[in-house]
């Protein structure tokens, strides 16, 4: 019996804009206007803008963080200019946080709001114009975008900055510093060697540009070979190391994608076609463990394996059971990460993403989540009754959120666990002691070295001094060092840490 009440994704929309005169590109209201008019057109419900009374939208990515915004006029209330843009009148406007898990996360928050009668129809929307605003910023020209739409904007979760200060200051502010990190300590838990790592990265993500390929929306629609996602080249040269630039996530796209979510009496009610609808069957969200210096350990995560936990326990499925996934992939690492904690076999046959990636798909900031949900609602619809899972992720591998989806109706109460009463497992979890101010030798538990354009620039090292056993963050900038670094096992190597007059703490290898 399914219940009235019952929450159901009913309609989708992306939209791609590639553009060589940038005079004619659109603003990210207007490419959510576009994606929303085509989710509400694949609903079949000719007046719907009458009848949507929640709009929320995904936080843009030049809205978001605790760090200084860019030189761009900013939208005082995005989900407004959207209702404004299709004459929607009097819907409620929510608008989103930080953070690539946030479309998932605001998806399972409107399903709950449906489920217990506080919203019936709603509009889910994100757009990211990064590679107008970037090619834009490089001529010297400001977008021109922006405006108050006036009303009242309900801003769901909270913002809070990504690490702390003393990890900041050590390079723990931008993802391509910090993935890396991550996937040195895969590797010595895969027990692999530093080449047979790289091919195996490259094979990991070879599948992921085939499926990009033959995605409509894909930014990057190119089929690569192994050797040429995982080899170093002029136009593939490291960024993160072990990570070519061809296994980062590329944020400079312009894509907008939309939802329509409502209540199966008013699917009912439209007479929307049974073989549109596509159920929540289970969800969650939750928190690593927050700062990264702090994590137990940074090849596993054991948050990612109690949401799952908690999402299969609400939909009665288990993990053999899902036909499609799309497992966040903004780098490798992130991959492996939910592989492993949902039980995900390495030899599984079954491809873990169907759009291809953010790094081929396109990483469209915060919101491309919103896409990977409507790509799989493609895909359970070509497919009745087979079944979707969806994971996220913000930050630094730290907010994660899942969603289990398939055409074959969610019978009984939907009820959505309140993430408070799990996320204590994680917060209540041991956690070393972090020695801000290290100084004397150490062992190497991990590490990545960033690169610019002439090559490596900066040796970050995670480890634990040998005396107090206490977690430290340390870097170099030493040529040797370096060289080490990314041409060594430097997994368990001893190491000095100092602290210099700059602040800093500075490592050399021994």
């Amino acid at each position: 019996m399914i219940n009235p009440r019952t929450p159901v994704l009913v309609g989708s929309g992306q939209v791609t804009q590639r553009l060589e005169d940038l005079s004619e590109a659109k603003n990210p209201i207007d490419l959510m206007m576009d994606s929303s008019v085509m989710a509400i057109n694949d609903t079949t419900v000719s007046d719907l803008n009458n009848h949507i009374d929640s709009i929320v939208t995904v936080r843009f990515i030049f809205d978001s963080g605790a760090g200084a915004r860019p030189p761009f006029s900013i939208y005082k209330n995005p989900p407004k200019s959207l209702a404004d843009r299709l004459g929607i009148k009097n819907a409620k406007t929510f608008y989103g946080p930080t953070g690539g898990n946030t479309p998932q996360y605001l998806l399972n928050i409107m399903a709950e709001k449906i489920s217990q009668g506080e919203s019936d129809v709603v509009l889910l929307s994100g757009s990211e114009c990064f590679s107008t605003m970037k090619k834009l910023s490089k001529q010297g020209l400001k977008t021109g975008w922006g405006e108050d739409s006036g009303g009242k904007r309900i801003d769901i979760g909270y913002e809070k900055a990504g690490g702390t200060e003393n990890e900041m200051r050590h390079g723990i502010a931008f993802p391509v510093n910090v993935y890396p990190l991550f996937e040195t300590a895969i590797r010595g838990r895969m027990k692999h060697s530093i080449k047979e790592h790289q091919a195996y990265l490259g094979e990991l993500f070879t599948s992921f540009t085939k499926i990009a390929k033959e995605h409509p929306n894909a930014w990057f629609p190119k089929e690569r070979s192994a050797s040429e996602i995982s080899t170093a080249t002029k136009n593939n040269r490291y960024i993160g190391y072990p990570y070519t630039k061809y296994m980062n996530a590329i944020m400079e796209v312009d894509q907008a994608s939309s939802l329509i979510m409502m209540s199966e009496e008013k699917a009912d009610y439209f007479s929307i076609p049974k073989e549109k609808r596509i159920y929540l069957h289970g969800c969650g969200d939750i928190n690593e463990v927050w700062n990264v210096t702090e994590r137990p350990e940074f090849h596993s995560s054991q948050a990612i394996r109690l949401m799952g936990k908690k999402a299969f326990a609400m939909s009665g499925w288990d993990i053999d059971q899902i036909d499609f996934f799309d497992l966040y992939s903004c780098f490798p690492s992130m991959v492996e990460l939910g592989r492993e904690a949902l039980d995900i076999g390495r030899k599984d046959s079954r491809n873990l993403t169907v759009t291809g990636g953010l790094p081929y798909f396109g990483g469209a900031g915060n919101n491309y989540v919103t896409h990977s949900i409507a790509t799989m609602m493609d895909k359970l619809r070509d497919e009745p009754g087979s079944k979707g899972l969806c994971t996220s992720n913000g930050w630094f591998a730290t907010k994660h959120g899942i969603g289990l989806y398939s055409s074959e109706p969610f019978e009984g109460d939907w009820t959505r666990e309140d993430p408070k009463t799990y996320q204590g497992e994680i917060d209540s979890m041991p956690r070393p002691e972090v020695d801000e101010s290290p100084s004397g030798k150490g062992k190497i538990e991990t590490y990545t070295v960033a690169n610019g354009r002439d090559g490596p620039e900066l040796g970050i090292v995670i480890g634990r001094l040998d005396i107090t056993n206490a977690r430290f963050i340390a870097v170099t900038k030493k040529d040797s060092d370096l060289d080490s670094l990314m041409s060594e096992e430097c997994l368990g190597r001893e190491c000095v840490v100092k602290q210099a007059d700059d602040g800093y703490s500075m490592v050399n290898l021994t």
